[in-house]
């Protein structure tokens, strides 16, 4: 160990001037962290356009506020209209669907079955809603289905979960929108029909816009419409049970009737998966409960009890009104019509008036706009979730300068404009894919919870109501599940399964690279051994820092291996230039550590932690050392920031990272590693700072 020590101890004497020509020249460096810390980042625009980004994104959020936590939280109120817009906007295409399913090609129908299909409807509702309050309360920062799923039943039931939940809120976002578009064309004349998948890509786009700004800025904006949505919806179901005060006693008289002359005609089974059918059509209803279990982290203190108000509120506002929608088509004696929707025959049949159609509709296709905006907070986070997790690229993780998960919403809205596209805009071939893949996640859900109530029933001895729910809860989603999958296999069923699996194989892939790539880090820091515990109390002295000396600079992240490694590869490659070296470091808030004030205090502590493991094996080099860090969300800005900085100090400078390169080069390696050094060195090669890297190979490297 003593001759590992003096075989890279430098003297401070010593120094090599004919060395310092070679800084002249800008050496291109990049750093990669550890994968298990990685950050991918987007280079900043340039300074000419900020202001444009501010008036179009808004101005970038201050870490070190201490309100800021407070400020871009939600209330109760507020959750709901951001959170559980989706469930309740879904009964403008949930119902529809389900209530059409009770008509035959052949002009007959079963209309009678909607008032059981309302009282079944609103059951599931309360169902998984109040499962999924037990989901909140046990595990409020898991990340919804997935955290629980990773959690309770493996880390591959949890990547099944995340991939079905990615994919259901892209279709969150296409079916929302192509839904909205179909409330507005309801009243345009068919000429114009032709815009309608051209109007559908620019809301999406509209909405990318909205989320960049910020989850707060983008709700406030649907406040209005959604108290107006549900303004009119009650003033509909009121008005149908005014105008048809005695008509609901004589339905419930026939339902039985029915439902035993359809049983003598056609056999109970018959009758069984009519209703089935129609009660999976409207599976769309119930998409949007797991929205609330994944938006915890985005409530205000107390969170846990905030989100299971917002679970009571949503719960409650969409069985009363996909219920009673149901209730009211029967009453008003609907049939369907092509190119009308049953909500628009609904309140032509009331006929309040153009302006109360107009109002109503209007207010139906701005929610239903607006739902969208659930896919576009639900998705980044559970990507953000399995980016930490090392299923996809670790840049899905990082947060922009307005501290939303920017590169989720690009990737949610992508997909979403790919998805209109293939379907062009048909909300049956939507809803039907919609309804898929979250009730692959509910399934999963509710059995990991099934079985976690099971094991905490015998350690502390609760009672079996928790059991009996989330173990109900699975039958009944697990069989919506097989109901849809059979029944609407060849009608986008098959697409919706096609994609997920495909997605599956490509997070095991990701998975396993980065998996490899943190062996080999770790085959670094074996082969270092014991220079990760030096400590520098054999030391007489410390060296101090001198400003007009020649320093080194290291940028560093981690402190292991690579860090070490490249430390002792400078020393080695410049012997005598530098006696003393002086770390900088960034700690990046992304979307695993922002969460309050509490983790940026951990992240501060951590940062400093690492800086001082670095002086001390300086210090132990005999070498002076010292360091500082800094936080933010966008390390490229950050650091060339701390590098001028330093700069400033010691104006002899030169600055140094390590860099892991793999024998053989893939092309999608620069999709899953950063590209932070590249944009760092370019912009202080600007300022006429040097960079220099230290290229540590990685042998025999297949992945």
């Amino acid at each position: 160990m003593n001759r590992r020590i003096a075989n890279w101890r430098v003297s401070p004497k010593l120094s090599c001037p004919a060395l310092h020509s070679r800084f002249s020249m800008a050496i291109s460096m990049n750093e990669t962290p550890d994968p298990a810390e990685d950050t991918s980042v987007e280079k900043p625009l340039p300074k000419k356009s900020s202001l444009f980004r501010s008036l179009l994104f808004g101005k970038p959020r201050d870490i070190n506020d201490p309100s800021l936590f407070h400020s871009i939280s939600l209330i109760p109120f507020l959750a709901w209209v951001g959170l559980g817009v989706d469930g309740l906007s879904s009964c403008a295409y949930g119902p529809d669907e389900a209530f059409r399913a009770l008509f035959n090609p052949d002009g007959t129908d079963h209309r009678e079955l909607a008032i059981i299909l309302a009282l079944a409807t609103a059951a599931t509702v309360g169902i998984i809603s109040w499962s999924y309050s037990g989901l909140i309360e046990h595990f409020p920062y898991s990340g919804g289905g997935y955290g629980v799923a990773s959690k309770l039943l493996g880390r591959y039931f949890g990547l099944i979960s995340g991939c079905a939940l990615l994919v259901d809120y892209v279709l969150t976002v296409t079916t929302s929108i192509a839904s909205s578009i179909d409330q507005v064309f309801n009243v345009v004349p068919p000429e114009y029909h032709g815009y309608k998948l051209s109007v559908e890509l620019l809301m999406t786009c509209i909405l990318i816009l909205l989320n960049l700004r910020g989850i707060k800025e983008s709700i406030t904006i649907i406040v209005p419409i959604f108290l107006l949505f549900v303004a009119t919806h009650l003033a509909v179901m009121v008005g149908v049970l005014m105008v048809h005060p005695g008509t609901i006693m004589g339905h419930l008289s026939q339902v039985h009737e029915q439902v035993h002359s359809d049983a003598q005609n056609l056999g109970l089974w018959v009758v069984l998966v009519i209703f089935m059918q129609a009660y999976s059509r409207g599976a769309g209803t119930y998409t949007g409960i797991e929205a609330v279990s994944n938006g915890v982290p985005a409530m205000r203190e107390p969170q846990v009890s905030n989100a299971k108000w917002t679970m009571l509120y949503m719960a409650v506002s969409l069985a009363i009104t996909a219920g009673g929608l149901l209730v009211c088509y029967l009453l008003a004696d609907l049939h369907p019509m092509t190119g009308k929707t049953m909500n628009g025959l609904l309140v032509e049949k009331l006929n309040f008036g153009s302006w109360f159609t107009w109002l109503t509709l209007g207010s139906e296709a701005g929610l239903l706009l607006f739902a969208a905006q659930t896919g576009y907070i639900g998705g980044p986070r559970v990507m953000a979730n399995m980016a930490l997790d090392g299923w996809v690229p670790r840049r899905f993780s990082s947060l922009s300068d307005r501290l939303t998960s920017h590169y989720g919403v690009l990737m949610v809205g992508t997909a979403a404009i790919a998805s209109l596209l293939y379907t062009r805009g048909s909300v049956d071939v939507l809803v039907t894919m919609y309804a898929i893949n979250v009730f692959v996640t509910f399934s999963l859900s509710q059995l990991g919870m099934t079985r976690f109530s099971w094991i905490r029933r015998k350690r502390k001895g609760q009672g079996p109501l928790p059991i009996l729910l989330h173990a109900f809860s699975f039958v009944l989603c697990f069989s919506i599940l097989v109901a849809v999958v059979i029944l609407k296999f060849t009608q986008g069923a098959w697409v919706t399964l096609f994609v997920t699996g495909v997605l599956i194989l490509v997070c095991i892939m990701i998975h396993r690279h980065y998996t490899r790539v943190r062996v080999k880090l770790m085959e670094l820091n074996a082969q270092l051994g014991d220079m990760q515990t030096l400590a520098v109390s054999k030391l007489e002295t410390v060296p101090e820092l001198a400003p007009k000396k020649q320093t080194a600079v290291m940028l560093v992240n981690a402190y292991g291996g690579l860090g070490i490694h490249t430390l002792l590869m400078v020393l080695k490659t410049f012997p005598g230039l530098f006696s003393q070296v002086y770390f900088a470091s960034v700690g990046v808030l992304d979307s695993g550590n922002f969460k309050g004030v509490e983790e940026v205090g951990r992240l501060r502590a951590d940062r400093q932690k690492v800086i001082d493991q670095y002086i001390l094996l300086a210090r132990t080099l005999g070498l002076a050392a010292g360091g500082e860090f800094t936080l933010g969300t966008d390390p490229v800005e950050e650091s060339t920031g701390l590098c001028l900085k330093i700069r400033e100090k010691f104006p002899r400078s030169v600055f140094f990272a390590g860099k892991l390169l793999f024998e053989t080069e893939k092309w999608y390696y620069p999709l899953l590693h950063n590209e932070t050094a590249y944009a760092i060195s370019q912009r202080l090669q600007l300022q006429g700072v040097p960079m220099v890297v230290m290229p540590i190979r990685i042998l025999k490297f297949e992945g």
